[in-house]
């Protein structure tokens, strides 16, 4: 018989379900998933606000959802029915499960207030097959109501082929490989892949390294022996580690691409030592112990190639680190159930993958496991993607696309992952000085879609921003936007960003780190806080528009109804609401706010409207000289304008003071406490480490983490560096000793040990651009 339990059970044994997994419903999408006999499914909301509903795929599992004590589903009907891009994307996910008409089928609806709550199949009888949603109404962007996110968390039994996720596609749906290969544990097997194919390259139960190897095929069938070649890879990527995006190609000895990787989601391989070999076990005292080495000569021989004593490989999933002095250490590997990497072939191949049997050691976590390879024809897609975690024990998260991707990738290939998304880094035909001065001079529009937006609502509001950040956020007026710091106690930063007040107790935070919505919803229910906490970034993304004429170019294209603050009267750090395209257009919501040191505004909307409001400003824009702006030339507009960046100028171990923005800490006029308070009150002003300009007298580079001199020792460090356009030399932001934080005073940069090479320079005030922010403010 089918249970359903509302609670957790009390005890922490599941008697023979030994495993469990943890898998993510994005907001607005489904999941679809089968839950076999005896297995249990707990099912959570976390922001505690989001319900889940559920669909049947058979009779069986249709019959079971309708005989449960639950409200029948509506809310995602809803969603369909207004037509809206999520209600594509999940029309196509209950399409696939095979329900021709979603609109009409019946389902289930789990409240918020409901969970967890757990399902548990009957032992004997058949599979539960289902489609579970977090579905929800796309969010206005004056509005403060974001569907959220569910996380699954399935107890079975066994490990097996079954649970293995296919490639992270955007969107839900279910893609079929056109053959697999199994390759049991402590072997190898070899097979083909056509160009264009995918490979697929998945770790079953976790914690099991794969050494994989690939040939030419047709120079192969000629008795040539092209191989994959990790030297010429690395030294074309520049790096120690090939990594999806553009420099993730793998070569061969003749330095010509064979391999492109195209998804990962461990992050952590190894591709610059040997498969495992006979002579390690040997001179380890394992004598006759299997290698993957032997195993890929077994693999191998049928196709007339001969025995090596050791193959160079890429080592998927294998932990390990190349010391600074060079030494490689080794772990557990970092991989979990159903992990994998995938691969597109460049050309025809014969590849190789091995399942290592090594059980001396941590390399497959003592226990060696199966490996499982997919193939995937060549006429897919599978967009690029790393994985990334917010919290240790979440499912991995998968780089995304931007809502402006469709036109920034038109105009350039150079993106880099920054958050979980891939971000242009220049544009080609502009480059990263003609994007720099488009900024400086006339008008540039960048995608910061990446921030992390944040709905802080309810009668609390106000009270928990008030403990949470360094400003006094009481003093600030609906309309009005705040830059702030977020500190733990410590007094360490956390993230930094902006607050938005929406209404009385109504606010948006926008920062950096997705990791400051879990700690404001920990302190909130820590100290009692009665408030909400949404996260809205799959609801809102952005554009930065900067420059002298930027005011001009969005003053003519937003229309703002009579109770909101037209575009051209906008003060700095304020907002205002309203369309582009005139009373009808597409809403969006306008803010001053900027990261440039120029005149600026960004332009918040929902991912939707993304490319309408792109094409708007890209047209209205081009008689005024718009170009587009990429991180590398954002670098420059933001150091020359003394602004920080997380991972550079602050860390959860730099307070707010070092990291240059004491202005933030108002301890004289903010008399509530605040997390942080009284360890930065421990800190006489007089001792504090400060963060000044250093400007160089040469245009050699420097860089985050070199040490600054004063003779002998050293008494700062580099934390960002440029080459200044404006200036004209080299420019640095620096964190310095108190007693040689004074403009004038003459230091110098140590590069190679500190003393071999030494560049110098004159301390000077931030910022290096507008000291008087003259034109930020104009």
């Amino acid at each position: 018989m089918t249970v359903l339990q509302t609670q957790p059970p009390r005890d922490s044994g599941w008697g023979s379900l030994r495993q469990s997994r943890r898998l993510r419903i994005k907001p607005q999408d489904g999941l679809r998933l089968r839950l076999n006999p005896g297995e249990r499914l707990q099912i959570d909301s976390l922001d505690g606000m989001q319900c889940c509903e559920l669909v049947g795929l058979d009779a069986h599992s249709q019959d079971y959802l309708t005989g449960l004590a639950l409200a029948p589903a509506s809310l995602f009907q809803q969603q369909l029915a207004a037509e809206r891009p999520s209600a594509t994307r999940l029309t196509a996910l209950l399409k696939s499960a095979g329900i021709p008409e979603p609109m009409a089928y019946p389902g289930v609806a789990v409240a918020s207030e409901q969970m967890p709550l757990e399902l548990k199949a009957a032992e004997e009888g058949e599979p539960l097959e289902l489609v579970l949603m977090a579905p929800g109404l796309d969010m206005p962007v004056d509005e403060q109501v974001a569907p959220g996110e569910l996380e699954l968390l399935h107890h079975y039994r066994t490990a097996s082929v079954d649970l293995l996720p296919t490639p992270y596609t955007g969107d839900s749906r279910t893609v079929t490989p056109v053959r697999e290969v199994h390759v049991p544990h402590s072997s190898a097997r070899a097979y083909e892949v056509k160009a264009g194919e995918w490979i697929q390259v998945s770790d079953v139960a976790g914690k099991q390294c794969s050494d994989f190897i690939a040939f030419d095929l047709e120079a192969l069938q000629r008795g040539e022996e092209i191989t994959l070649d990790s030297t010429a890879t690395r030294t074309l990527a520049g790096v120690s580690l090939p990594q999806p995006g553009l420099y993730s190609r793998f070569a061969d000895q003749q330095m010509q691409t064979m391999l492109e990787l195209v998804q990962d989601s461990v992050g952590r391989h190894d591709s610059f030592l040997l498969a495992c070999t006979p002579k390690y076990y040997e001179d380890a005292g394992y004598f006759g112990h299997i290698s993957c080495t032997a195993n890929f000569n077994m693999a191998l021989k049928p196709y007339g190639i001969k025995p090596r004593s050791g193959w160079p490989a890429i080592n998927y999933f294998f932990n390990t680190s190349a010391e600074p002095c060079g030494h490689i250490g080794m772990d557990e590997p970092w991989s979990r159930p159903g992990d994998y990497v995938l691969m597109r072939a460049s050309r025809d191949l014969l590849c190789v993958s091995s399942a290592c049997p090594d059980d001396i050691d941590p390399a497959n976590g003592w226990c060696p496991t199966d490996i499982q390879v997919r193939i995937y024809a060549a006429d897919e897609e599978f967009p690029r993607a790393i994985a990334y975690r917010n919290q240790p024990e979440e499912p991995a998260r998968m780089t995304q696309q931007t809502a402006f991707h469709s036109r920034t990738s038109a105009l350039t290939r150079h993106f880099s992952e920054y958050r979980g998304y891939w971000m242009p880094t220049e544009f080609d035909g502009w480059g990263a000085r003609a994007e720099y001065l488009a900024c400086r001079e006339k008008v540039a529009v960048m995608d910061l879609s990446p921030l992390r937006k944040f709905e802080v609502t309810g009668p609390d509001a106000e009270a928990l921003l008030q403990k949470a950040l360094t400003r006094n956020v009481r003093r600030l007026a609906v309309g009005a936007v705040v830059y702030s710091a977020i500190c733990h106690e410590t007094g360490g930063m956390i993230d930094d960003g902006t607050l938005f007040r929406m209404d009385d107790q109504a606010f948006r935070w926008i920062c950096g780190d997705p990791y400051t919505g879990t700690w404001l919803r920990e302190l909130a229910e820590r100290d009692g806080f009665r408030v909400r906490i949404q996260e809205s970034t799959d609801q809102l993304h952005n554009l930065a528009l900067q420059g002298p004429v930027s005011r001009q170019l969005l003053s003519e294209l937003v229309w703002t109804p009579e109770t909101r603050t037209p575009v051209s009267e906008l003060a700095w750090f304020h907002f205002t609401v309203g369309r582009i395209g005139g009373p009808q257009g597409t809403p969006v919501m306008i803010s001053r706010t900027g990261y440039t040191g120029e005149l600026g505004f960004e332009i918040w909307c929902h991912p939707s409207d993304g490319e309408t409001v792109w094409d708007a400003i890209w047209e209205k824009g081009k008689p005024l000289g718009l170009a587009p702006l990429g991180f590398d030339a954002l670098d420059m507009l933001r150091i020359e304008a003394g602004l920080i960046f997380a991972g550079y100028e602050f860390c959860p171990e730099t307070d707010p003071y070092a990291a240059g923005i004491g202005f933030t800490v108002p301890l004289k006029t903010k008399e509530e406490d605040f997390i942080g308070r009284a360890a930065l009150e421990r800190v006489p002003a007089a001792n504090r480490e400060k963060l000044m300009g250093l400007v160089l007298d040469t245009e050699d580079a420097i860089a985050h983490g070199d040490q600054i001199f004063n003779g002998r020792f050293p008494v700062g460090v580099v934390t960002s560096a440029i080459r200044s356009p404006l200036i004209g030399k080299t420019i640095a932001l620096v964190r310095l000793q108190p007693d040689f934080a004074t403009p004038g005073t003459k230091l110098e940069v140590g590069q190679l040990d500190g003393h071999q090479k030494r560049l110098g320079g004159e301390v000077v005030s931030l910022p290096f651009h507008d000291p008087e922010r003259i034109k930020v403010r104009s």
